[in-house]
């Protein structure tokens, strides 16, 4: 018979999270044909995707914060300054972040929004939604929704 003692830590540990995360990616590599492809490959890395509108001062009256990886683009944020929503500086964020993921070889793009934020507008750019979590956080649903890149 085995015996075996372990001990739970609940410490922030950098060090450790980052071993935890090479092993899961080792793990994932080691299951997986098609990361096992991208392996090395520059489609394996995230690639920083930003678009900002300056305002006619230089200030920021909006920006679409994300990345691409493999084929997909991931829109992390996009804001729009109160004073300049309903001039179409939105769309333009998108449809400019889009262009630039599929001059990168995207061929789809996610994004995360709230039910006070923008699904609506998101579902008017051709998103659709894959996923629905109500009460996150609590009295707030989160959507997440894809769309195929042209």
């Amino acid at each position: 018979m085995v015996s075996r003692m372990f001990r739970l830590e609940t410490e922030v540990d950098k060090a450790r999270r980052d071993l935890l995360r090479r092993r899961l990616r080792d793990t994932n590599t080691a299951a997986s044909p098609i990361l096992r492809a991208l392996r090395g490959t520059p489609a394996e890395r995230e690639a920083p995707l930003h678009v900002w509108v300056l305002d006619a001062n230089g200030g920021l009256a909006g920006g679409l914060v994300g990345h691409t990886w493999t084929t997909w683009l991931h829109v992390t944020y996009l804001w729009v300054d109160a004073r300049h929503r309903g001039a179409g500086l939105g769309s333009r964020l998108l449809t400019e972040a889009e262009r630039l993921a599929a001059e990168r070889g995207c061929t789809a793009s996610r994004v995360e929004t709230w039910d006070f934020q923008a699904p609506a507008f998101y579902r008017k750019h051709g998103y659709e939604v894959v996923c629905v979590i109500p009460d996150y956080p609590p009295g707030i649903t989160e959507y997440t929704l894809t769309k195929r890149l042209s």
